[in-house]
């Protein structure tokens, strides 16, 4: 063992957990043995798949246990049934799941609208909070945000004046 160990001694930090008094968990942490038999555990139950779950392209199956509560639909499902066709460490899986939460959130209030109830935006984004504790940023952000509406409607308005 050694002879093993000094084979590695030119990598830095090689061994550091071979002393257990060096442990981070020391001397609370009572060693039994068991962090080397976490792998040999007896897998839980499936659960049942009774909604479209979508998983990594890169594992074989799902996980023994995943959520049901909101399973993909309309345009953000479309969205992020195709990031589910990319890799994990990808752009072409993340950045379409990040556009599918927007639209989620945009088909939120359309189905809230729908069922007859106004939605209050400004107290579900924290507007209320962020006046409170964050005034000078939330005027800051409105003020950006006016703006930029602004330059857009009016590009917007040449482009047809010309076209």
């Amino acid at each position: 063992m050694e002879n093993e160990k000094s084979k590695f001694d030119h990598i830095k930090g090689w061994a550091v957990d071979a002393d257990s008094r060096n442990e981070p968990t020391y001397p609370m942490k009572k060693y039994t043995g068991d962090d080397h038999q976490r792998l040999n555990y007896t897998r839980p139950y499936q659960q049942p798949r009774n909604v479209e779950v979508l998983h990594s392209n890169e594992r074989p199956g799902l996980t023994a246990v995943f959520g049901t509560s909101v399973p993909p639909s309309g345009l953000s499902g479309k969205v992020r049934r195709y990031a589910f066709n990319y890799s994990e460490g990808s752009f072409g899986h993340w950045l379409p799941l990040l556009l599918a939460d927007r639209i989620n959130v945009a088909e939120g209030i359309i189905d809230d609208f729908r069922k007859g109830v106004i939605p209050n935006i400004l107290s579900e984004k924290g507007w209320k909070a962020e006046w409170k504790y964050n005034r000078k940023g939330l005027v800051q952000k409105v003020l950006v945000t006016a703006a930029v509406t602004v330059v857009v409607i009016g590009l917007l308005r040449k482009g047809n004046a010309n076209g």
